[in-house]
């Protein structure tokens, strides 16, 4: 059976970006893009964790995500796409608050570009399948 041709675009959220060096070009789109949240994300991971060497680790993976991406802004046409994955994330009786608004707020970044969401964390956006394609990797 032959693969599915890449696509030429795609955003990745921040468990991606985590894990880019484990996953096969041929999983992801031909080119990647990801949101201002994702790198928010981030910058706040060696400060997150009080271990010196996974503190390094985060810090170079910010570095080099820093020089490899130029990030999608969270504009006025993600706020207004955050507020259609919000409701339809409560439609279905999900969280949309907490840590997880920070996911609904990535996925709403490539809803507003109008991108495929590629993650590692397919079911953290269960029920906004209908909004925007997700691909989980």
């Amino acid at each position: 059976m032959a693969e599915a041709p890449r696509a030429p675009r795609g955003l990745i959220d921040t468990s991606v970006v985590i894990d880019l060096d484990q996953i096969g070009a041929g999983q992801l789109p031909n080119e990647l893009a990801v949101s201002a949240v994702t790198m928010a994300e981030l910058a706040a991971g060696p400060h997150a964790t009080g271990d010196a060497g996974e503190r390094a680790r985060r810090q170079d993976r910010l570095q080099r995500a820093e020089a490899a991406f130029d990030p999608l802004p969270f504009d006025g046409d993600s706020a207004r796409a955050y507020g259609r994955i919000y409701a339809a994330v409560v439609a279905r009786g999900r969280k949309a608050r907490g840590p997880r608004a920070v996911d609904l707020m990535i996925a709403a970044t490539a809803l507003a570009a109008n991108l495929p969401l590629y993650t590692r964390n397919d079911d953290d956006f269960r029920g906004i399948e209908h909004l925007l394609t997700i691909i989980g990797v």
